[in-house]
């Protein structure tokens, strides 16, 4: 998160303009009563973590240091956030100085590891200010607290969490029943989307948007500007080997964070029709790209799911994390 940079679904460069420490606050209450468990901090603990995080961040931000990244993320944070840093070397510019205001901490009843927590809070000033869906997770017992997920929230999603009369928040298990679509189904489902398109097996759980179908139809798009370039380009989307946290919601529905893995793959007939640009600097040589570049991309998303309808994606950070040519 200290080092990313706001891209597009597709690789800048060759498809260019596809798509484009505070307080905690509070909460409206809107569960009655209180889940099993135990939250696994306090609030006053949160913001530890979080004023924590950010001085971690500006350390490996100040020396382009994926290695320091290690001691405050892990992923799929930590490899988005250790290519984005490569990609600030390369261009030979530092990322800003992190700051978070207006924060409102969930933390879930939890029975067992890992325990974790989710963030709404805001980076930057005035028309730099970026709202994030931090995701927070503790591997065992004494282990550290590292930002596993941030999903930029493109409104006040985690504002429907519902919060027990105590002020703390409910997990939603990866396959309750009662949901639009069981959390656990929604990569495969968006995958599906994303790669075979609105007729994919489970597309139809997702609501039309921006980062869906509106997505595949650029995707398509690109494929075909490329084509007139000489250049070949094979996308699929597959669910990434993470973890799917969940929160029910005050509609009795959930708020899901899950990540998708892209695998793109760009041929030519021809020497010089491939560069490695844009997202993918830093990655790899300039010049590694002869007729053959394979990328290899995270895609975090935050999605809403109501009791009955579709699902809609409320947040996304995209980050291109590996690159190969020949």
């Amino acid at each position: 998160m200290t080092a990313r940079t706001l891209v597009p679904i597709l690789i800048p460069g060759l498809l260019a303009g596809a798509l484009s420490a505070g307080c905690s606050g509070h909460a409206t209450s809107a569960a009655a009563g209180r889940a099993p468990g135990a939250p696994a901090l306090t609030k006053a603990q949160a913001q530890q973590v979080l004023t924590s995080f950010a001085a971690g961040a500006n350390r490996a931000g100040r020396r382009f240091s994926g290695k320091a990244l290690r001691s405050v993320e892990t992923d799929p944070q930590l490899s988005m956030d250790v290519a984005a840093l490569r990609l600030r070397r390369a261009v030979r510019q530092r990322p800003p100085k992190l700051a978070f205001t207006n924060t409102t901490f969930y933390i879930p009843r939890l029975t067992g590891y890992p325990h974790w927590f989710a963030a709404d809070t805001v980076s930057g000033k005035g028309t730099a200010a970026q709202r994030h869906a931090l995701l927070f997770t503790q591997a065992g017992q004494g282990a550290p607290w590292l930002l596993a997920s941030d999903p930029y929230p493109s409104e006040n999603a985690l504002g429907r969490v519902a919060l027990d009369t105590t002020g703390f928040a409910t997990p939603v298990g990866p396959n309750v029943k009662g949901l639009a679509v069981a959390p656990a189904r929604l990569p495969q489902a968006h995958a599906s989307l994303l790669t075979d398109g609105p007729r994919a097996s489970g597309a139809s759980l997702l609501a039309d948007g921006a980062k869906t179908t509106e997505t595949y139809k650029a995707l398509k798009q690109g494929e075909q500007t490329l084509a007139g370039r000489g250049v070949t380009l094979s996308s699929r989307f597959s669910p990434a080997p993470y973890k799917v946290y969940a929160l029910r919601t005050k509609d009795r529905g959930a708020l899901v964070w899950y990540v998708l893995k892209q695998n793109e793959a760009y041929s030519a007939t021809h020497q010089g029709r491939l560069t490695v640009s844009g997202d993918l600097v830093g990655l790899a040589p300039a010049k590694v790209a002869r007729t053959r570049m394979d990328t290899t991309v995270l895609v975090q998303y935050l999605a809403t799911v109501p009791p009955k309808g579709r699902a809609m994606i409320s947040g996304m950070y995209r980050k291109a994390v590996t690159a190969h040519g020949s």
